[in-house]
């Protein structure tokens, strides 16, 4: 009898094996590897690295910005302006800037005079008056557009497109979202000693550097055209100019958030 009960408690022990052992893996959370890795330190460092952290269609863009003019002749600017941005879509907007030029005397720009028996020849920076100014009949100084390139106020319409938007990897934990845009509209033009207002246009390349959900940095390189008259506004002298800037700044987005769509 007691050899039959035995033999009964060891059948009931191996049937029961299996179902005890899952349930003490159960109990002990026991998962996959995929699981494990799902849920380990690992993701919880490193999110995943797709869809946009910013929007831009429906939403207004504050651009204040400063620039600097490359490859003067007689003046180098700098630029203080901003801009009004509405973006239609996620790659189109209508934007509106304008800017004040601080124009100061280009390092490139030289007056040198000929050398004789008692004088050496010699080369100086010139002075604003002289770059201004021009001597009339009776021998006073009057405002002339002696030199190209005084520009003082720029406005412009620009139609932007931003067909490129990419991510950066800074390193294993962090990611830089960003996006290229072109711009091209027309501009209006403030130029020399008499501020004389011209129409022209201009085209550019700029870049957006997303710090959060509203926030950027923003660099642009644009070039304007304009017609400026000659050297003491002599008639049929003038010339096409090109404006070449270089602007930095960031934009705030309003609204500050967006929603996915």
């Amino acid at each position: 009898m007691k050899r039959f009960a035995h033999g009964m408690l060891a059948v009931l022990l191996l049937l029961s094996a299996p179902a005890l052992a899952q349930k003490a893996e159960d109990e002990a959370g026991d998962v996959s590897e995929a699981d494990k890795d799902s849920a380990g330190p690992l993701r919880d460092r490193i999110p995943p690295v797709s869809g946009h952290l910013f929007l831009m269609d429906g939403r207004f863009e504050v651009s204040p910005g400063i620039g600097l003019s490359v490859r003067d002749a007689f003046f180098t600017k700098v630029m203080f302006g901003a801009a009004l941005t509405y973006h239609f879509t996620e790659t189109v907007g209508v934007s509106v800037r304008g800017g004040y030029n601080l124009s100061l005397v280009s390092g490139a720009a030289q007056i040198c005079t000929a050398g004789n028996a008692t004088t050496r020849a010699s080369c100086r920076p010139p002075t604003v008056e002289e770059l201004t100014t021009r001597v009339d009949a009776n021998g006073a100084r009057v405002p002339a557009n002696v030199a190209y390139g005084l520009n003082t106020l720029l406005a412009s319409v620009d139609l932007q497109w931003a067909p490129i938007y990419g991510k950066l990897s800074l390193s294993s934990e962090k990611v830089l979202s960003f996006n290229m845009y072109g711009l091209i509209g027309p501009t209006l033009v403030m130029y020399g000693p008499l501020n004389t207002l011209t129409a022209g246009g201009n085209v550019g390349l700029g870049f957006r550097f997303f710090l959060n959900k509203f926030l950027t940095v923003r660099v642009e390189l644009r070039d304007t055209v304009y017609y400026e008259e000659g050297v003491g506004g002599s008639a049929g002298a003038g010339s096409v100019r090109n404006q070449l800037m270089a602007e930095f700044g960031f934009s705030i987005f309003l609204p500050t958030v967006f929603q996915e769509r």
